[in-house]
Formats: structure tokens, C-alpha cells, sequence
């Protein structure tokens, strides 16, 4: 395997054995490549359990659920399909992370308009997904270095944005609870000091009466106005 494209895998693998994640891969113009770069890793049963290699457009649709109409009207080469094949190798896989690889290695490109070494890379979790695109010059051997390379690279970098974005959100979250509890705290505060001047302020405190001496309001005339036998 390719020194680079080796580099390149042992860098993602750290990240995904850091959080004790999964991964999963769906290749077609690869074969097998990207996948292997994977299982060249030792323990990588731990952390990689199955892949596709989903060569024709049959197979795409029946394996990974790639809709049809999709590669009929933007071929097996592009964005959408490869955001499908990574989506459908997620789910099938149950993994925590997919990429997949869809592009034309040549030497020919099928009678289609794209370029030979044109190359679409689908990487997938449960939160978001994404597709990368990019251009190749080489023969077919080197196409299809280049594009898991290319694949390996566009994954590292989007995982690092997401991790970015994971510890944002958390750190907002955190924010967002703090503030309703200092809200919640500040609120029986209020109250307390609320209900603290109704008591004070209360006409019925002025003529408070225990029952014993005199009631408020003076003397009582009570024996007055009551004629005794």
C-alpha cells in the first residue's frame, strides 16, 4: 500500500479509536482499497466489522439503497449518489462513520461527460453528510491511489470540523443550563423577597390579636354596651 495513503489511514484511525467509534466503507472504483488501507491496521476488528464493494449500479441500489433515479439523472459519479452509498453503508453497518468512493479511474470514461480521474467521496455519520469532489491526472493505478488517499484526507479534515462543532454545541449547552439555573435561582430570590414585603405590608399586621390583653384598637367596650343582670 502506498506510504501515504498508509499515513493517511493510521492518522483517521487514532481519531476514530480515540472516542471508541466505528467505521464502515462502500467503494466502487476502488475496489477494495480504501477497505484494505483499513485492515492493514492491526486490531482494526475492533473498530472495522464489514464494507461494500459495490462495482456496478445494480449492486449500488440493491446493497446500499442508492435511489435510482438518482443515478439516472446524475450518474454513478456524483455528489448525491455518493452521499446515498455512504448513507446506506451507515445504516447497514450500524457503524458510527462511513465513507464511500465513487469515481472514474479509466482509462476510459464509459461514454460518459465526466473526465477520466474525476472522483466523489461521501462521508456520512449519524449527525450529517457530506460529499467531496475532486480531480486526478494519472493513470488507472494512480487514480485509484489517489482517490482513496483523497478520501482518507477529506475524512480526517470534516471529522476534525465536526469535533469542533460537537465541543461548541456542548460547551453552548452547558452555557444554555447555566444561565436557566442562574434564571431559576435569581426567580426564587424574587419571590422570596416578593413575598417577604406582602407580609410586612399587610393591613391585618397592624391588628394582630393573640387573644390575651387587650384587643387592638384600644380597650374594649364590650361591658359597656352589654347591660348585666
Amino acid at each position: 500500500m502506498d506510504e501515504d495513503v498508509q499515513a493517511a489511514a493510521a492518522r483517521l484511525v487514532r481519531r476514530i479509536k480515540e472516542g471508541g467509534h466505528t467505521i464502515t466503507v462502500a467503494e466502487s472504483c476502488t475496489g477494495g482499497l480504501l477497505a484494505s488501507s483499513f485492515t492493514d491496521i492491526a486490531g482494526a476488528s475492533t473498530w472495522f466489522n464489514q464494507a461494500w464493494v459495490t462495482y456496478s449500479n445494480d449492486a449500488k441500489i440493491k446493497e446500499l439503497n442508492v435511489k435510482p433515479e438518482s443515478i439516472e439523472k446524475k450518474g454513478a459519479v456524483s455528489a448525491e449518489v455518493a452521499i446515498q452509498m455512504a448513507k446506506g453503508a451507515l445504516e447497514r453497518a450500524d457503524a458510527d462513520i462511513a465513507i464511500s468512493i465513487t469515481g472514474i479511474a479509466g482509462p476510459k470514461n464509459d461514454g460518459t461527460n465526466k473526465k477520466v480521474g474525476l472522483v466523489y467521496v461521501g462521508i456520512a455519520s449519524n449527525n450529517w453528510a457530506n460529499a467531496e469532489s475532486t480531480q486526478i491526472g494519472g493513470n488507472r493505478a494512480e487514480n485509484k491511489i489517489g482517490f482513496v488517499h483523497f478520501a482518507l484526507l477529506s475524512t480526517i479534515k470534516r471529522w476534525d470540523v465536526a469535533m469542533v462543532e460537537a465541543e461548541n454545541h456542548r460547551k453552548e449547552l452547558e452555557r444554555q443550563k447555566e444561565e436557566l439555573e442562574a434564571e431559576r435561582v435569581q426567580f426564587e430570590l424574587d419571590r422570596a423577597k416578593r413575598e417577604e414585603a406582602a407580609r410586612e405590608s399587610a393591613p391585618w399586621q397592624d391588628d394582630a390579636w393573640d387573644g390575651e390583653g387587650a384587643p387592638p384598637g384600644g380597650e374594649s367596650s364590650f361591658d359597656d354596651e352589654v347591660q348585666w343582670d
